[in-house]
């Protein structure tokens, strides 16, 4: 459905090293970089990561999040770790969340700037 999605940022040179590290076990990674916006994707950029003015003022009850499709569940793990690492809060570790179903294999992070996102693996059933 969706050719991309934009989002802004405060800090393009934090976001980098997050997104770098979290996208990279997912199979997403920078392919374009400027000095106003990032490019993530796996073949194309889809995730573009822009210095903003006016970055959207975090809300945990909005609803807004992003899903990554993962590889495998160490993918997942990985994900997780690695924004932790880079400055993430953790917002769900990984598991399976059984109000989704016995496949559904996800972990949750709230980056840098406050957005919500999280990684998934659909487990065979």
């Amino acid at each position: 459905m969706f050719h991309h999605v934009s989002i802004g940022v405060s800090d393009l040179e934090r976001a980098r090293k997050f997104y770098d590290a979290a996208l990279e076990p997912l199979g997403y990674t920078r392919l374009s970089t400027s000095d106003r916006w990032l490019g993530y994707g796996a073949e194309q950029p889809q995730l573009w990561i822009k210095l903003a003015e006016r970055p959207v003022v975090p809300d945990m009850e909005s609803g807004l999040h992003f899903c990554f499709v993962a590889p495998n569940e160490e993918g997942v793990r990985t994900f997780h770790a690695n924004a932790m690492a880079g400055g993430g809060t953790d917002n769900g570790e990984p598991g399976i969340r059984p109000e989704y179903g016995s496949f559904y294999y996800a972990a949750f992070v709230i980056d840098p700037d406050g957005y919500r996102l999280e990684a998934f693996f659909r487990r065979p059933e």
